[in-house]
């Protein structure tokens, strides 16, 4: 591919502009296996050569160990890039199928504080809430976090899995820039109630795992199988088992768009992410995961695929279809909410 930068978009109605894909970086430290540091930051590098400004990461990816890989190349490119980071979530070293959701202000100023120390940086561009706690008034969190705005401990809020009634109550309280939230050919709950309401709201949507956490792209097809042990996706209910095989079978039309542009299977799904943005008139930024640069040259490349509408339509069964939930517990998605 050319090294022609990519299009961009604007975070929310006063955020930054930034390029039109970004960069899911939990995978560099955790979750999906063994991890390669010197190809992940080469990929990094190439992401930004490329145009991709957007990097997301959380205090949860291992326990902190991604914002501090990530805290070098910040760093050498801070007037570039645009820091994306979370708080609210925690996963226990000793039980990884265990999640501990806090959303509590004096919580919310120790993860600020901690985080700010580990990326090595004076501000966060974008602070998320990374997961909601049902126990805390969502005014009161977001409350505290326009707290650090003013601060200058963090220029932009965002939220992850929030239902639209959330994301409204949000918003009343500060400016909310960007929901994030699964997005994909495979997970589209969030067009219903969440969708609609970032579009009356200015808001723009960062989904992740466009890639279906890479089932989309064909590079797996049983989890139980084809991944390592410490893997997070044999605990996900659709990539295992009978849900897997089923799942599977769902790829052949988007292999067949692919083979038509001559593309990636993986191409197609962030093509479809991206052109979401047309279809529901509001900004999408899909955060795709990677840690090779050949890879997110491929990523990048998508932003260029115009699917038609017969394309559109052979893809619009799919999610209907698919069999299993995005998460073994569902009541931390904004679905299981709404």
């Amino acid at each position: 591919m050319t090294d022609s930068r990519i299009p961009t978009a604007r975070l929310g109605e006063n955020g930054p502009e930034v390029g039109v894909q970004g960069l899911g970086c939990m995978g560099m430290s955790f979750a999906y296996g063994p991890v390669d540091a010197e190809a992940s930051r080469a990929t990094l590098e190439r992401a930004l050569e490329l145009g991709i400004t957007l990097y997301d990461t959380a205090d949860a990816y291992g326990q902190g160990e991604n914002e501090k890989f990530l805290s070098p190349f910040f760093k050498a490119h801070r007037d570039e890039v645009v820091i994306a980071t979370k708080f609210a979530l925690s996963i226990p070293a000793d039980d990884p199928t265990r999640r501990i959701i806090r959303n509590d202000p004096p919580y919310i100023r120790q993860a600020v504080e901690a985080s700010l120390k580990r990326l090595d940086v004076d501000v966060i561009d974008l602070y998320y809430m990374h997961r909601r706690d049902v126990n805390v008034p969502i005014e009161e969190s977001v409350g505290t976090m326009a707290e650090l705005v003013r601060e200058g401990k963090v220029k932009h809020l965002g939220l992850s899995e929030v239902t639209a009634g959330e994301l409204r109550a949000a918003q009343a309280v500060h400016p909310i820039a960007a929901v994030q939230s699964e997005w994909s050919l495979f997970s589209r709950d969030i067009e219903a109630k969440v969708v609609p309401a970032a579009r009356e709201l200015g808001v723009t949507l960062v989904p992740y795992s466009p890639l279906g956490r890479g089932f989309l792209t064909g590079s797996f097809t049983d989890a139980a199988k084809d991944l390592t042990a410490d893997d997070f996706r044999r605990q996900q209910p659709r990539f295992t088992g009978d849900n897997a095989a089923a799942n599977a079978a769902l790829l052949e039309p988007i292999r067949q768009v692919a083979d038509a542009h001559g593309v990636s299977l993986g191409q197609v799904a962030l093509a479809w992410v991206q052109q979401q943005s047309e279809v529901h008139g509001l900004p999408v930024v899909p955060i795709p995961g990677t840690r090779k640069p050949a890879r997110v040259e491929e990523n990048a490349a998508a932003t260029g695929i115009e699917l038609t509408k017969e394309e559109l339509e052979l893809l619009e069964p799919i999610a209907g279809r698919v069999a299993g939930d995005r998460y073994a517990d569902m009541r931390f998605s904004s679905a299981g909410r709404e």
